[in-house]
């Protein structure tokens, strides 16, 4: 409220809605939005300090500003300026921060992806440790005669360890 007061707007105590959820979560289903969307009126200025204060991703801030601007509402983020996100100049920047936002995404996959790949051709073992020992793996080899449920309680683990371990086995045989 003190960076909205000190841009100059001035936010009657009733018309302000103030909430600590989640940016994860749509902003459609949070409670506080709910209710500044029945108290809003037509023409009326809906101020953020923050984009990534309407929606959890781009797709959602976008279908926001829209749903409000349909509604007679105008939008001003006071990180971008004040820039009212309803007018041509706000939508323009609104678009060119979810393209950078996309590649910044696209950017983050790829570097996921490569270091998977290095990781994996020098050799070093992806996902969860086994909960299994070596030790225990062997005798699981060796009691693979019993049903996989068995086998699962006998080594007090799930059926899909002892499924994994099944299918290892078989692939170290094959020619």
């Amino acid at each position: 409220m003190q960076e909205i007061e000190a841009a100059g707007f001035h936010v009657e105590p009733r018309r302000s809605i103030t909430e600590t959820v989640s940016g994860s979560t749509a902003i459609a289903q949070r409670q506080g939005f709910t209710r500044l969307i029945d108290r809003l009126e037509s023409g009326d200025v809906l101020i953020v300090t923050k984009l990534d204060r309407l929606g959890r991703d781009a797709i959602d801030v976008s279908s926001t500003v829209r749903t409000l601007a349909e509604m007679g509402e105008r939008v001003h983020c006071l990180a971008l300026g004040g820039v009212d996100l309803t007018s041509s100049a706000g939508t323009m920047t609104m678009n060119v921060l979810n393209a950078v936002a996309q590649f910044e995404r696209d950017l983050l996959i790829e570097r996921t992806q490569s270091g998977l790949k290095r990781a994996k051709s020098e050799g070093k073992a992806l996902g969860r440790p086994s909960t299994l020992s070596e030790r225990q793996k062997q005798d699981v080899r060796d009691d693979l005669a019993m049903s996989v449920s068995a086998a699962a309680r006998k080594f007090a683990t799930s059926r899909q360890t002892i499924m994994r371990i099944r299918d290892e086995s078989s692939r170290s045989v094959r020619p």
